[in-house]
C-alpha cells in the first residue's frame, strides 16, 4: 500500500473515531450515552439521553466527520478519499478509544456520501427521513437509506464506488443486527419508546 493511502485510513480513522455522541451528552450533564437504550453514540441514542438538540447536534457532527476528513485528505493525497472514507466509517463503528464500541454508521454513510457521490447522498437523505417520517422506527430508516447508497451507484454506473458503498451497507446492517432480530420479532420501538 502506497504511505499516502495509508496515511488517508488513519486520518479517516481518527476523525471517524471522535464519539461526538458521548462527548455531547457528558458536556451537557447527561451522563454516558452508552448507559442509555441501545447502549449506542449515535443520535437516535442521544435522542433518548439529551432530547432533540443534542440527538441533532450529534447527527450533524457525525456526518460532517467524514466529509471534512475526506475533502482534506482530496487536497493532501489526490485519489486518496476512498481510503479516508473506509477509516472513516470504520472508526465511527469501531473506536479504538472505546474499546471498540462505536455508532452505528448512518449519519456517518451520509457524510461519506456528499463528497464523493453528492446524487447518491440527496437519495440517501430522501430515503432516511421519508421512512423514518412513515414508520417511525429508526432503524428501518437507516437500513433502507444505506441500501440506498449502493443501488443509487449502481443506477449512476459508477463502478468505482459500487462495491465500496455495498461494502459499506452492509458494516450498516451488521452494526443494526439487534435491531433486525427485533424487526423479525416485531418487538422494534419506535421513535421515543424503549430501545433503539
Amino acid at each position: 500500500m502506497a504511505p499516502e493511502l495509508l496515511y488517508a485510513l488513519l486520518l479517516g480513522y481518527l476523525f471517524g473515531s471522535i464519539p461526538f455522541g458521548l462527548l455531547l451528552t457528558r458536556f451537557a450533564g447527561k451522563g454516558d450515552v452508552r448507559d442509555v437504550g441501545s447502549g449506542s453514540i449515535g443520535a437516535t441514542n442521544v435522542l433518548r439521553a439529551g432530547g432533540k438538540g443534542l440527538a441533532a447536534a450529534t447527527l450533524v457532527l457525525d456526518c460532517v466527520k467524514a466529509t471534512a476528513v475526506i475533502l482534506l485528505v482530496r487536497r493532501l493525497w489526490p485519489g486518496a478519499e476512498s481510503f479516508a472514507a473506509a477509516g472513516a466509517l470504520i472508526g465511527h463503528l469501531y473506536p479504538i478509544w472505546l474499546k471498540f464500541r462505536g455508532g452505528k454508521g448512518v449519519a456517518t454513510l451520509l457524510g461519506i456520501l456528499i463528497p464523493l457521490l453528492p446524487i447518491a447522498a440527496l437519495v440517501y437523505a430522501v430515503v432516511w427521513l421519508g421512512v423514518l417520517v412513515i414508520v417511525r422506527i429508526s432503524s428501518v430508516a437507516g437500513i433502507t437509506a444505506a441500501a440506498s447508497a449502493p443501488i443509487t451507484a449502481a443506477i449512476l454506473d459508477q463502478e468505482t464506488y459500487f462495491p465500496m458503498l455495498l461494502g459499506f451497507a452492509l458494516l450498516v446492517f451488521w452494526k443494526h443486527r439487534t435491531n433486525i432480530v427485533r424487526l423479525r420479532a416485531g418487538t422494534e420501538p419506535r421513535i421515543g419508546k424503549g430501545k433503539v
